[in-house]
């Protein structure tokens, strides 16, 4: 199973950094191609995503481990989606430690295991992980940037 692993520090306080990683009305601002999140409730959310050629596509999460505020874990929802002819399992979890400074070192793990031909591309699959988790972390680390301490608006866990 393809395992992707990258992290950063972010210039704020572990406690905010949880309020943006942790509320999935947040994503727009920090996970790449996320347009905006639907349907949140305690289960999961639905991520509503722009392709690199402009098509919409929906992808459907559910919380798994939420351990405020160190570890949010969500699964996506493969079964039925486009998605499921090259994933058996895709699974996201950002973890969060103190970094002292006032500062949070934010590690984002994505789990994949591919399956069918796919499960070939694996080297392929990694790479694209390591791009996306990265441009995720550089606009989460964008938030906090010029001394933004501030809070993620309303709606946060």
């Amino acid at each position: 199973m393809p395992v992707t692993r990258r992290s950063r520090t972010v210039a704020a306080p572990p406690a905010t950094v949880w309020q943006a990683v942790a509320d999935p009305h947040q994503q727009p601002r920090w996970w790449p191609r996320v347009e905006r999140v639907e349907g949140v409730d305690g289960r999961g959310f639905t991520q509503v995503l722009r392709s690199p050629k402009g098509a919409v596509v929906r992808a459907d999460f559910r919380f798994g481990q939420r351990n405020k505020p160190r570890v949010v874990v969500w699964t996506q929802d493969l079964e039925g989606t486009p998605f499921a002819n090259l994933l058996a399992h895709s699974e996201t979890q950002v973890t969060l430690d103190d970094a002292g400074d006032g500062g949070t070192r934010v590690e984002v793990q994505l789990n994949q295991k591919l399956q069918g031909v796919s499960r070939f591309g694996g080297f392929m699959v990694r790479r694209a992980a390591k791009r996306q988790i990265d441009t995720a972390l550089d606009a989460l680390a964008g938030l906090y940037a010029d001394g933004e301490a501030g809070a993620p608006p309303a709606g946060v866990s």
